[in-house]
């Protein structure tokens, strides 16, 4: 795991300055700090920091071909390098390293654009091509590796993190309203926006090539939407379980120290299993637990005393949530209103005392209807079939009080779009209308994620919302971010897209039947894991925010948030800022209180400051 940054010039006349993209290195060293490496040429400069995980001695970058004609910085895992290694080889390519990297400058040299399509893994590079003068550069899939950008008319500019674009002094640090709205309605922001104008992501399954001065964005690839309900569902149990153990051997090739994130969940336990299939020796586990009461770890010492896990436990408490927040936020780069973020940032830094790589869970939840939403959202499709559904839901709605009761009466007689924006969702839009002091319309990413699946049926329409919005902006976003704030590789099996394909085009039965959700895995796993994990209810990642924002932190969120000099001053109304913190004190707001502290101290970091430098 590494950071890659870059400038390049459309006027060939015009130099680099190295000092710029050594700014840009210096400030993203967390990502990499094994190594760096840089290379000049007049109006292209590229930077790197290495993490070594795969040929610690032969994979330094810019790695080149033999005649120097072509080169890479690379960020992330080819996990089937090997085998487009081969078939390279006989092609005719020569390798000098062990590396997975230099299959990609080979892998261009023979197949150009396509040479995407032929990846297994994670990944954001940059290819320089000398003969052609193109610049390309490409993002995984599900968008597990980040991939921003800044182009103007005469410059293009990249980096694995949003601060080092920061170092550009052509970057102006002005807030996007729109991309303000959509993070309060959803707690992030959807690709391509950010919450700065002049920066931008690039999506998911996109490349990007520069040639002549003209930028060209393209889409290689898509989530699969036709679900295939002519297997017997002892056939795809059997494919489940062949891929599953695919992707967790490939998913275990390093040359550094390995381990795995155990919640106790179903997802994290699962890939202990199967590591433990392997015969996987010494496989150690890292939970976390709080300050509060709750059950979380027992159910982590159930999965471990199971397998005999070299086991550890972390618990964090509300002071160090409040005191880690700054440095934290400053690592996200861009304002995420998940809470699960400090957490993982704890672990993170718990388990690279241990490991430089953790496996995790992200994704199997979008992946077989693990979330409950799906349930709730698909019996409201069989209530939205009785007749005067729609006009009985607007009386509910108009004579419930503010709250989920009201929400949820509203849904009735609406249609997927309408009731269903996404896992999280934070301010209503009428909510919204009241609180900014800048009138903005969200971007709504969402919409657009529904425009490409209009045709799917129900639960695949929020699988596919989900894996194109919430998982790559938020869910991907936090893993990069706060592992690698600690210089550690987080890698996530159940995101090859081979186990994505499959698991796309399984029929709604076997993922959702009745009040079970992810029916399917449940049912492979039942033959290595307790029943008590494998039908545990889901709980995620739980953070007692709502009794710290009651409690130890109610003081530290009001002055916070009230400050006369407060960015919150500056874009929220004070009366209703002042209202949302005293209905805490009956009613749960902890996610909107949350994700407010996050855009103060975010604005704190990268807006008010002239350089967005860390706070340690």
């Amino acid at each position: 795991m590494c950071g890659i940054s870059g400038v390049f010039h459309f006027d060939s006349g015009r130099v680099v300055d190295p000092h710029l993209v050594r700014r840009m290195r210096a400030v993203m060293t967390h990502r990499g700090p094994d190594d760096e490496g840089e290379f000049f040429s007049g109006n292209l400069g590229l930077g790197f920091n290495r993490l070594s995980i795969i040929d610690i001695v032969g994979g330094n970058q810019p790695m080149w071909n033999e005649d120097r004609s072509v080169c890479v910085v690379f960020n992330g895992e080819i996990y089937n390098f090997q085998e487009i290694r081969q078939d390279l080889q006989t092609r005719g390519h020569n390798f000098r390293t062990r590396s997975d990297t230099e299959v990609i400058v080979h892998a261009w040299e023979e197949f150009s654009e396509a040479c995407v399509e032929r990846f297994r893994g994670m990944f954001a590079f940059v290819v320089w091509d000398t003969r052609h003068r193109v610049l390309f550069g490409a993002r995984d899939r599900l968008g597990i590796k980040p991939f921003y950008y800044h182009a103007s008319s005469h410059t293009f500019a990249f980096a694995s993190e949003i601060k080092a674009l920061l170092q550009l002094p052509e970057i102006k640090r002005e807030i996007d309203p729109s991309s303000l709205a959509e993070y309060l309605h959803h707690r992030y922001v959807i690709a391509p926006h950010t919450m700065l104008r002049d920066i931008t992501k690039l999506p998911p399954a996109h490349f990007i090539k520069i040639k002549h001065g003209k930028v060209t964005i393209r889409r290689y690839w898509e989530a699969p939407l036709e679900t295939d309900s002519s297997r017997r569902a002892d056939k795809n149990l059997e494919e489940l379980g062949d891929l599953l153990k695919q992707v967790v051997k490939l998913h275990l090739i390093s040359d550094v120290p390995l381990g795995t994130f155990l919640s106790g969940g179903l997802d994290s336990s699962a890939l202990v299993a199967t590591m433990a299939q392997f015969g996987t020796p010494d496989i150690k586990t890292f939970s976390i637990g709080y300050d509060t009461p709750d059950s979380e770890l027992d159910y982590a010492r159930v999965v471990a005393r199971c397998f005999h896990t070299d086991h550890h436990e972390l618990r964090l408490t509300a002071a160090a949530f409040r005191d880690s927040l700054p440095t934290m936020i400053w690592h996200m780069d861009e304002p995420l209103g998940d809470e699960a973020s400090i957490p993982l940032y704890h672990l993170a830094a718990f388990a690279r005392r241990k490991v430089a790589v953790v496996l995790s869970g992200e994704g199997s939840d979008e992946l077989f209807g693990g979330y409950p939403m799906y349930r709730t959202m698909l019996a409201y499709e069989l209530v939205n079939r009785l007749p005067l559904a729609s006009p009985v839901g607007g009386l509910l709605a108009r004579i419930s009080c503010e709250g989920k009761l009201r929400k949820y009466a509203s849904m009735i007689g609406q249609p997927i779009e309408m009731r269903y924006g996404g896992v999280s969702r934070l301010f209503s839009k009428d909510q919204l209308s009241r609180f900014l002091l800048v009138a903005s319309s969200s971007h709504n990413g969402a919409a657009a994620a529904y425009q490409r699946c209009k045709k799917a049926p129900l639960l695949s329409r929020m699988s596919f919302v989900d894996l194109t919005t919430w998982l790559a902006d938020d869910l991907l976003t936090k893993a990069d971010k706060m592992t690698m704030a600690n210089s550690l590789e987080l890698r996530v099996p159940f995101l090859d897209h081979k186990l994505v394909e499959f698991a796309l085009r399984l029929p709604a039965e076997l993922k959702v039947r009745g009040n079970t959700g992810k029916y399917l895995l449940k049912r492979y796993m039942e033959r290595f894991l307790p029943g008590q994990i494998v039908h545990r209810s889901k709980k995620g990642f739980p953070v007692p925010i709502r009794t710290w924002l009651t409690r130890e932190l109610a003081g530290f969120a009001r002055e916070t948030l009230l400050a006369s000099n407060s960015a919150s001053r500056q874009w929220f109304d004070a009366s209703q800022l002042t209202e949302l913190l005293d209905t805490h004190r009956r009613r749960d707001c902890s996610g909107q209180i949350y994700a407010l502290l996050v855009f103060e101290q975010w604005h704190r970091s990268f807006v008010f400051k002239e350089q967005a430098s860390s706070p340690r």
